[in-house]
């Protein structure tokens, strides 16, 4: 007779189970036997080891006293959602609020769980972003710390040279600006970087033809995948002419993948040779001139503080004597912080978006707050229906946590129910979500990841809106509530819920005081005055010498033309300010005063085209060839300066003024150029001797615009035809500075709305249900003569005081973070008394339409069918 091994029997009897072991020695033997007849002595001896592992402890003890509770089991779970299935169709009404509202809810959840996401993983597009900055300086002027990010050329050099060890790739940027592009015909004006070649490396480019190398060679070019396709099709654009500005002819060493949308570099379409800057720029060895940027990308073992310590005084040790009075200090700014911390005062990073990160993250859990809240407000409102199931089931044997289990798993139905629903909502809004953040956001529809958290998502919704039903119904005692009164009842009974719909309107009348004062702020601003009339102006940018060559020329066939009234050339657009310089010097100035002051240079019609003001003085002419050193100031510059009567004053030029003196011929009012939320900068108007980076163009009112343009493109066109006619109205440039503030805005309003919707519609469901509770007691009331009115009254009541609270606790909260956030604005609105008492208003008005539906609906039932069941 075949035996098994000797040792595993002995294995057994020292590790397996000795009350049992007896019994299996026998039936493994049996089996044993049956193995060696069936599939052969070999097979069966390692069918008879691997039993006797499986039979050790502590694997065998763990998988024998194994024993899940019951009503965790697959068929209780399965017998919960069945109950709970049948109890969301029985009651319809209910369920559509439930759902609807959950849905709702985790739809603008999700919404907003996509737009946190696609801001926090801004710039990650970039391989090594945790590891590139760009280096950024603070300079003192009269006590006050700026921070800018341009910097003088020679950095790049000598960041190489003197901390070359502490750096992977170092690379001078012109920055992102219009450049006109041109192959035969075609031309376009895109923005784009004038780079030295370890750009390419660092922003980690994806090659679609050629290599990143190909920037090296200083007359070849890299296109976006976008504008390569625009100029060659499909055909292979490697090694083919392009020209810059008419001017340099580069060929195009490669085609790299657009940049995505949530990238810093979104805007650039090309990345140009270095050297075409290079050579443009006369002092290429000027310490004190600030007009380039740098990127480092740090090396593997280099840590960003300590490099950004060793570079800090870098600037303050090569430049001029005179110029380290404004303590010049650099420092790195890293790459993950561009987007959500891009903002500094005095010197020190005080955030920037990532404000709106937190904002928006925390207006979305209140928002499936008050989603769940209706859950746990009508489940709980229904007690009263479900006293009797929860007695009836605690007589017959059910201990508490089958309850729990039970409607936890009702919870889990409809918050599964309301996520599909919530996905189809997203998956139909998102085309417009994207249009109102202006992102490009999709759904990560193939993301495992996705559905990961989902499940997450489900599982802590489900978990927030069923646990106050669960526990509180649960808790009912069986012999009351098969009584009738197993339920709380009294003054108290309807605390919890009473809490629940104050929270909900706290919350919603919070959202919109914040909304009324987003958009005071914006219209405030709008309203600013801006020193010049933006009616009809338009600038066109000039990268080429042509229009400037031949500007009478062509300022006069537009004014022949009847198609422009006054034409200019300016170096700054009318809504930025390219140039701030320090080093002026003027009779009376404090010695002690560092200022850096605006400086716009212009020719002779600037003043006439854009309708700028002046309180003293008078404008540029031609008739007085000494204008030619004439200056124009600002009152912010008259005011800095502390002239009493500035008209005849000399003021000595610094920077690129280079120490020239120039007369006060006249001031200005301010003129808002930069920011519309911060004060206007000291500034003065100088004529320019050379090309304009601009021209401005005052359009005849006479004529329609399409008519003006038409001509003007016309004449542009023969002038200077290897340039685009890209024009941009400057009242709607004006108006993208409120683009940021706009969507938050109107974001704001959207959530708000929603917020009011979920909470209105809680309030419906309560009550329509306080209607049912009390339809004895109405139809006892009209009987003894209670009018419609006064039952409405009754109805309402309840609702509008907890309303009051809501708006009571509301108003402080919103005051308190309102007013914080109006701080971070120099030129702000001022938070009013009526915004509050509006808000007010406005919500009390909302509830008592949601709940008069209900409250005359039940008034005018006919109370013989009230009191009939009594």
């Amino acid at each position: 007779m075949n035996k098994p091994p000797r040792w595993l029997q002995k294995l057994l009897h020292w590790w397996g189970n000795p009350t049992t072991e007896e019994e299996v020695q026998g039936d493994l033997l049996e089996l044993y036997t049956y193995w060696v007849e069936t599939v052969g002595e070999r097979r069966a001896r390692w069918r008879y080891g691997l039993s006797v592992l499986k039979l050790l402890r502590p694997l065998a003890k763990r998988k024998q006293y194994y024993s899940p509770p019951f009503y965790l089991s697959p068929t209780m779970i399965r017998n919960y959602f069945k109950i709970a299935f049948r109890n969301l169709v029985r009651n319809k009404a209910y369920s559509l609020i439930n759902i609807g509202g959950l849905a709702v809810g985790m739809a603008v959840a999700m919404l907003i769980g996509l737009w946190i996401w696609d801001e926090l993983s801004y710039n990650k597009y970039h391989q090594h972003y945790d590891r590139i900055a760009q280096v950024m300086q603070n300079q003192t002027y009269n006590g006050v710390v700026t921070t800018q990010e341009h910097n003088p050329m020679p950095l790049g050099n000598a960041l190489r040279r003197i901390y070359g060890t502490d750096f992977t790739y170092v690379a001078m940027s012109s920055g992102t600006f219009s450049t006109i592009l041109s192959v035969g015909e075609k031309k376009f004006t895109k923005l784009g970087n004038y780079a030295e070649p370890e750009i390419a490396e660092m922003l980690s480019l994806k090659m679609v033809r050629g290599t990143r190398a190909g920037l090296k060679d200083p007359s070849s070019i890299l296109l976006s995948e976008s504008v390569a396709k625009a100029f060659f099709g499909e055909s292979d654009p490697i090694g083919k002419l392009l020209k810059i500005n008419d001017e340099s002819s580069v060929k195009v060493a490669g085609v790299y993948e657009d940049f995505p949308q949530n990238s810093q570099f979104n805007e650039v379409s090309f990345l140009a040779p270095w050297d075409i800057i290079a050579r443009a720029t006369k002092n290429k060895d000027d310490w004190d001139s600030n007009q380039f940027r740098t990127y480092v990308q740090l090396a593997d073992k280099a840590d960003l503080d300590n490099v950004s310590a060793k570079i800090k005084d870098i600037k303050l040790i090569n430049g001029r004597k005179e110029s380290r009075l404004y303590k010049a200090q650099m420092f790195l700014h890293p790459m993950r912080n561009w987007h959500l911390y891009s903002e500094f005062e005095n010197g020190v990073s005080i955030g920037g978006r990532i404000q709106y990160v937190w904002l928006f993250g925390i207006i979305g859990a209140f928002v499936l707050l008050l989603a769940c809240i209706n859950f746990m407000n009508l489940s709980t409102a229904r007690s009263e229906k479900r006293a009797k199931e929860v007695g009836i089931r605690k007589a017959i044997g059910s201990v508490r946590a089958q309850l729990i289990s039970q409607f936890f798993s009702e919870s889990f139905l409809v918050v599964l129910l309301a996520f599909a629903l919530a996905i189809g909502l997203v998956a139909v809004s998102m085309a417009g979500f994207n249009e109102l953040a202006g992102k490009e956001i999709a759904m990560f529809w193939l993301s495992p990841y996705f559905w990961l958290v989902s499940v997450g998502f489900i599982a802590l919704t489900g978990f927030l809106a069923g646990s106050y039903p669960a526990l509180y119904l649960s808790s009912f005692q069986p012999i009351k509530a098969l009584k009738g009164y197993g339920f709380q009842v009294g003054r108290f009974a309807a605390l919890p819920r009473k809490v629940l719909v104050v929270i909900q309107f706290t919350v919603s009348v919070t959202l919109i005081i914040g909304t009324i004062i987003v958009y005071r702020q914006i219209q405030f601003a709008q309203s600013r005055p801006i020193g010049y009339s933006r009616a009809g102006l338009i600038m066109i940018q000039t990268p080429t010498p042509d229009i400037h060559e031949h500007f009478e020329a062509v300022r006069n066939e537009l004014q022949q033309a009847g198609a422009v009234l006054e034409m200019a050339e300016s170096h700054s657009p009318l809504t930025d300010l390219f140039l701030t310089l320090p080093d002026f010097d003027w009779r009376g100035k404090d010695p002690n005063l560092q200022a850096s002051i605006g400086t716009i240079k212009v020719s002779h019609d600037f003043g006439k085209t854009v309708g700028w003001q002046f309180t003293q003085g008078r404008d540029f002419s031609r008739k007085f060839t000494t204008d030619s050193v004439g200056m124009v100031l600002n009152e912010s510059a008259a005011k800095l300066m502390g002239f009493t009567n500035p008209i005849g004053e000399l003021v000595k030029g610094g920077g690129f003024l280079n120490g020239e003196s120039f007369k006060v011929i006249g001031v200005i009012k301010d003129m808002v150029m930069e920011s519309p939320y911060k004060p206007v900068r000291p500034s003065v108007f100088v004529i320019n001797k050379r090309k304009g980076n601009f021209v401005v163009l005052k359009i005849d009112p006479a004529a329609s615009a399409s008519e003006a343009l038409s001509k003007t493109e016309a004449v542009f066109k023969k002038y200077n035809p290897a340039a685009p006619f890209d024009y941009k109205f400057v009242d709607q440039e004006h108006a993208l500075k409120f683009a940021a503030e706009e969507r938050v805005g109107k974001l704001a309003s959207v959530l708000a709305s929603l917020a009011i919707f979920i909470s209105c519609l809680g309030l419906f469901g309560l009550a329509s249900f306080m209607a049912e509770q009390r339809t004895k007691e109405i139809g006892v009331r009209k009987v003894l003569g209670a009018s419609v009115l006064n039952l409405w009254g009754l109805l309402s009541k309840d609702f509008v005081f907890l309303v009051l609270i809501a708006f009571c606790i509301a108003t402080p909260i919103a005051y308190y973070f309102l007013h914080n956030w109006l701080q971070k604005y120099e030129y702000r609105t001022e938070i009013s008394w009526w915004v509050f008492a509006l808000s007010g208003v406005g919500a009390l008005a909302i509830t008592l339409l949601t709940v008069s539906f209900q409250s005359i609906k039940a008034a005018l039932v006919n109370p013989v069918k009230s009191l009939r069941s009594e």
